[in-house]
């Protein structure tokens, strides 16, 4: 072959290569932009309106966190614990490209949902945190207070805030421990509420209360719900305490929303109870609860049941109220338990520890 020759082939060789270099780069370039979160040299988003939801980590409500116990109570003695009770959570990406979304649909068990589903239109991010860590400190409260409704020890009421321009307003400060209503004793928020219901707006009602360690008497002449006239009001929002000295404390930073409740309750429970309430065993579980004991359904269950079964989990604690997502989900080697009420719960427990059947979903 002579040099001419070998000039003309070579020729193709490098239009074809230079085609294939060329026509490459839309495709670089399209990719590029794709990955891009924002619009160069702007404040822009080009972040696609959906998130992803996945298994999140879960937490030992029996064990430490940084040095401290996830639950820490003091007031009372202690007793000792083993196995674990672990609350579960749901990772939620948010903020992703194109390509995050779609590489994370593809290649992951995560759900993508629209992102209002996670995230109220109109609010922010920081809105959305401060939002999910009240209802969090709201949820801890309830569960304190189910736990030693459970155990029998005495509660109190507690003014959590008295609203602007109320009846209660100049009368009551938040802190004060209620102790009695219309004359009658009163240990529970619902007390108060029922006592006041069976009055009527404009009526006068003595309400005694604990302030800074010293007994108050104020009479208060009723209000009315700004939504039915006919309906009494105090205005104000109340908790619960323990009213023996305990107190209990939940180290958990950097999570929010109520669905930790239940094993939070159940690993007070277990600390100031003897025995084992898990029977030592690896036991995980969601739900929210309110101070009667009642759990609730929670969002994200198919992943919490993930991250428990992943995580060695023996026994989930799902509540009834979602049922029909817990059957289209699996659950491996692990048991899935159905319950509706903390007593539900431990009852699972111990029926699990010794052997026999729990009551499932199916």
């Amino acid at each position: 072959m002579n040099a001419e020759q070998e000039q003309a082939q070579a020729q193709p060789r490098s239009r074809r290569l230079a085609t294939i270099v060329w026509g490459a780069i839309p495709l670089a370039v399209l990719a590029a932009a794709l990955s891009l979160d924002h619009i160069p040299g702007t404040d822009i988003s080009l972040a696609v309106p959906y998130a992803a939801q996945g298994p999140g980590p879960t937490f030992n409500t029996l064990g430490d966190v940084e040095g401290v116990p996830v639950v820490e109570i003091e007031g009372a003695d202690s007793d000792e614990t083993e196995g674990n009770l672990n609350m579960t959570t749901v990772s939620v990406r948010t903020n992703m490209t194109l390509v995050q979304a779609l590489t994370r649909w593809i290649t992951t068990d995560d759900t993508i949902v629209p992102l209002e589903r996670i995230m109220p239109p109109n609010t922010n991010r920081e809105e959305m945190k401060q939002r999910n860590q009240e209802a969090f400190v709201a949820s801890e409260s309830a569960a304190t207070i189910a736990a030693m409704n459970y155990l029998g020890r005495p509660t109190t009421v507690v003014v959590h805030e008295v609203m602007e321009g109320s009846a209660a307003g100049g009368a009551l400060q938040a802190a004060d421990i209620i102790t009695k209503v219309g004359g009658k004793d009163v240990s529970q928020p619902r007390e108060v509420q029922q006592i006041v219901r069976e009055h009527a707006p404009g009526d006068r009602l003595s309400v005694d209360v604990l302030r800074d360690g010293t007994p108050h008497t104020e009479e208060i002449t009723l209000g009315a719900n700004p939504e039915d006239k006919k309906v009494p009001m105090l205005g104000i929002l109340m908790t619960s305490a323990p009213a023996d000295g305990v107190q209990v404390t939940y180290n958990l930073n950097d999570v929010g929303g109520p669905s930790a409740g239940m094993m939070f309750s159940l690993a007070v429970i277990d600390k100031l109870s003897p025995g084992l309430l898990n029977g030592g065993k690896f036991v995980a579980g969601t739900g929210t609860i309110d101070e009667s004991g009642e759990v609730g359904p929670i969002g994200g269950i198919s992943h919490k049941i993930a991250g428990a079964r992943d995580a060695g989990a023996e026994l989930f604690l799902a509540p009834e109220g979602n049922c029909a997502e817990v059957m289209r989900t699996d659950s491996g080697e692990m048991q899935v338990a159905a319950v509706k009420t903390l007593d539900d719960a431990v009852k699972a427990m111990d029926a699990f520890a010794h052997g026999q059947p729990v009551r499932s979903c199916s």
